[in-house]
């Protein structure tokens, strides 16, 4: 929707030079990420303790002290529906994997050697999905996904030089 909205406002196309073609497989691979991959990081991140206690346990620092442990109890319970509802928190962790196996071979094969996902520019997919990989790589983590994408070489040169051309510092 951010996407849409600077779009309509500033009259930008993120997909400038793309075909119809390469429209859909770049909104298919967006969709893919928002969709997919993102409740497979979820789970690596907020079910298990380890990650949960390297990060996402932050977002409670707020709280205060002696209500803290209740707010973070509630928060995992609803989010562990969450998950069943959306369908990935029904799968055992070994289905898991294969499913986000699969979503970062998806997104390795496609990229192949090239510096952008859709080619020699950047397009909207570079913007969903580089944050993906990205995330999935942070050193922070021991978790499924990160051994996932850490297996293509291409994922970490892709993380790489967007972190060196988009953020250089």
């Amino acid at each position: 929707l951010i996407r849409m909205h600077l779009e309509r406002k500033y009259g930008v196309d993120f997909d400038a030079g793309l075909s119809p073609s390469e429209r859909g497989i770049a909104w298919a691979y967006e969709k893919m990420c928002d969709e997919h991959l993102y409740w497979c990081v979820v789970i690596d991140r907020w079910m298990d303790e380890a990650n949960f206690r390297a990060g996402p346990v932050r977002f409670f620092d707020r709280v205060p002290a002696p209500i803290r442990p209740f707010a973070i109890s509630i928060t995992r319970r609803q989010l562990r529906k969450t998950l069943h509802a959306q369908g990935l928190g029904r799968h055992s962790p070994s289905e898991l994997l294969s499913l986000v196996e699969r979503d970062f071979q998806s997104i390795a094969d496609h990229l192949g050697d090239k510096p952008y996902f859709m080619g020699d520019r950047p397009s909207s997919a570079d913007a969903t999905i580089f944050p993906f990989v990205a995330g999935a790589l942070c050193e922070i983590f021991i978790a499924p996904s990160r051994n996932a994408a850490e297996r293509h070489a291409n994922l970490v040169a892709y993380r790489d030089r967007m972190m060196r051309e988009f953020y250089p510092a």
